[in-house]
């Protein structure tokens, strides 16, 4: 086997949307416990965003970006077992670089695809299942009758989040940006949508809760959201900061947690979770069955793969309502 070209979305340097550049890269023919994976869909996600910047460093650069994707495997390597060329696949997580129309992965992250579920499914939703896995089965467990507050309800993670949680019996409150963005959300089970710019989404979600605040509260704007977020909280609840979309929250006095409110605030990250072999399969496993029980990925947009900046654009101004893919 030899070395094959591939177009690859590539960052130099941190930097904005004007740092993505579109290269033709060769990828080597893959080495032991690897394989080489033609994309057919490729998830965008805001991990992207904050690799492009610094804010989370990438190992060394230059660097393809992009942590998700679906496709065929075009060849195998030394020592693969279970996997063969020609059959779908999808992954998450890292080593980045999924922005490519080929390239190489260690093969041990590939997870086969059922019949059921197609390419642009598992590229828009696998990352986002297993964040919801880990919220709700790690996390914090959830149990029927549980009540729930996501915010950005109406984004690619949002939507997941809503839809997995409902599955589980829990009842969800979310806040969006729009009545498009509300019609969306709630036609995905969402119960109750709170316009936020409009409304107060502390005391909705507190009245939702029955009076006290809500069971789980999960937060990926930060910023001063997380704070006013803490006080949806109901006492020996507990939120979770999974992001920082709008901006860092600062330093946290405890006080804001306890002893009054006996809150519990949990800053989980999925990639951590991920990196563990057997955590890594089963939360793929719960996403895979819950695509074939039909939870639904709704697509936002799907961009050619040059395009990686203005998918970056649309992610930063809040203009998504679902997942986003790339197209080689």
């Amino acid at each position: 086997m030899t070395a094959i070209p591939s177009l690859q979305v590539r960052l130099h340097a941190p930097g904005g949307r004007g740092a993505l550049r579109l290269e033709s890269v060769p990828v080597p023919a893959p080495g032991p416990g690897e394989i080489r994976l033609i994309h057919t869909a490729i998830g965008v996600n805001f991990v992207d965003v904050y690799h492009r910047t610094g804010l989370y460093p990438l190992p060394a650069l230059p660097a393809t970006l992009g942590v998700e994707g679906a496709g065929i495997v075009e060849s195998i390597g030394p020592g693969v077992s279970g996997l063969s060329v020609g059959q779908r696949v999808a992954y998450a997580g890292l080593p980045a670089g999924a922005y490519a129309r080929v390239r190489t992965l260690p093969a041990e992250r590939a997870v086969p695809l059922p019949d059921g579920v197609p390419d642009e499914a598992a590229a828009g939703a696998l990352l986002r299942g297993m964040t919801a896995h880990m919220l709700y089965s790690w996390v914090r467990p959830l149990r029927a009758g549980d009540s729930v507050l996501v915010h950005a309800a109406a984004g690619g993670l949002g939507l997941v989040l809503v839809q997995w949680a409902r599955a589980l019996g829990a009842r969800v409150i979310g806040t969006v940006g729009s009545e498009a963005k509300a019609a969306l959300a709630l036609a995905h089970g969402l119960e109750c949508a709170v316009r936020y710019r409009e409304a107060d989404f502390v005391a909705a979600a507190r009245e939702f809760g029955g009076g006290d605040g809500v069971d789980f509260a999960i937060d990926g704007i930060g910023a001063d959201t997380l704070a006013r977020t803490l006080a949806a909280v109901r006492p020996y609840g507990m939120a979770a900061s999974i992001g920082q979309v709008g901006g860092d929250s600062g330093p946290l006095d405890l006080a804001v947690l306890g002893p009054a409110r006996s809150i519990a605030l949990s800053r989980p990250g999925v990639f951590r979770f991920m990196a563990d072999l057997a955590r890594y399969r089963e939360g793929a496993q719960a996403t895979l069955a819950r695509l074939e029980a039909g939870l639904k990925v709704e697509i936002a947009a799907r961009l050619p793969l040059a395009e990686a900046a203005e998918a970056h654009r649309r992610l930063e101004a809040g203009e998504t309502a679902g997942s986003l893919l790339l197209l080689p």
